[in-house]
């Protein structure tokens, strides 16, 4: 009787729960996220420059003091939210969090599942290897073993666009990791040859480190990427939101102050 009862409960409470997000996903997001003056935006929280923890653990980073200044213009206090990259959209979908915002790449694959903002920065697909190595060019990487972040857009265009790299790297395919990070302690260790990365990833972590004189950038035939925001497919007030907060940071030169911070230059959107 006590695990019939017990079952009982837990179909409740799953029952409850999945109406919850049903409803939170179900409808336009603005008003519940205007009414409660808050909103939860995911990120992989090892991604410099855009998102990221400091060596005391608080997180940081342009798409951070982006988010924040956006919602600031609304009153509304953003909560930030590590995910796995890889299930980034099912988070989403799913109504764990509100926005994906944190280099997030727009892609054909991915408007297939998610409202995307205005473009608001450019990015490269590029090649890290390290100068020992010898390699320049991705035609190199013959037979050798490529890294590349899961999920990430730059392994969408690599499966995407085979005869550009995929063609040439040992097994066709690429070792994945959880997060570039892990894929450059792989290089530097020399278990991979290269790794398929974002450029504004590659030259801040290499930079900031000191390490730029170790390493080849070497950019190849891919197509160049926009950075935006990806919400759900129904929430087009809150994606006019974020343009509007955009556009207004923009407009008072707070966009430009943040970039220079973060990236030395104005990469403020034409």
């Amino acid at each position: 009787m006590k695990k019939f009862s017990f079952l009982i409960l837990s179909l409740i409470v799953f029952f409850f729960l999945t109406g919850c997000t049903n409803e939170r996903t179900a409808t336009e997001s603005w008003s519940r996220i205007n009414q409660e003056k808050k909103i939860i935006v995911g990120l992989d929280d090892s991604f410099v420059p855009m998102g990221f923890r400091d060596k005391d653990g608080k997180l940081t980073g342009f798409d951070i003091e982006l988010a924040k200044a956006v919602f600031d213009e609304y009153g509304i206090t953003v909560e930030f939210q590590p995910i796995d990259w890889s299930m980034k959209e099912f988070e989403l979908n799913n109504g764990t969090i509100d926005l994906i915002w944190n280099g997030y790449s727009k892609t054909p694959e991915r408007e297939e599942k998610v409202l995307f903002t205005k473009p608001y920065m450019k990015n490269d697909q590029v090649l890290i290897t390290p100068k020992t190595s010898g390699i320049t060019s991705f035609e190199q990487m013959q037979d050798k073993i490529l890294g590349a972040q899961n999920g990430s857009s730059g392994y969408d265009m690599f499966v995407r666009h085979p005869e550009i790299l995929k063609d040439y790297v040992k097994n066709q395919d690429a070792v994945l990791y959880a997060s570039f990070n892990e894929a450059l302690i792989d290089l530097k260790s020399g278990r991979t040859d290269g790794v398929l990365i974002d450029k504004v990833y590659a030259e801040y972590f290499l930079n900031i480190r000191d390490e730029l004189d170790n390493f080849n950038v070497i950019k190849g035939d891919f197509d160049g990427e926009d950075f935006a925001v990806g919400a759900r497919k129904n929430d087009e007030i809150l994606v006019e939101k974020v343009n509007d907060g955009i556009a207004e940071l923009v407009e008072n030169g707070k966009f430009k102050k943040i970039s220079e911070k973060w990236f030395g230059e104005d990469v403020t959107p034409e």
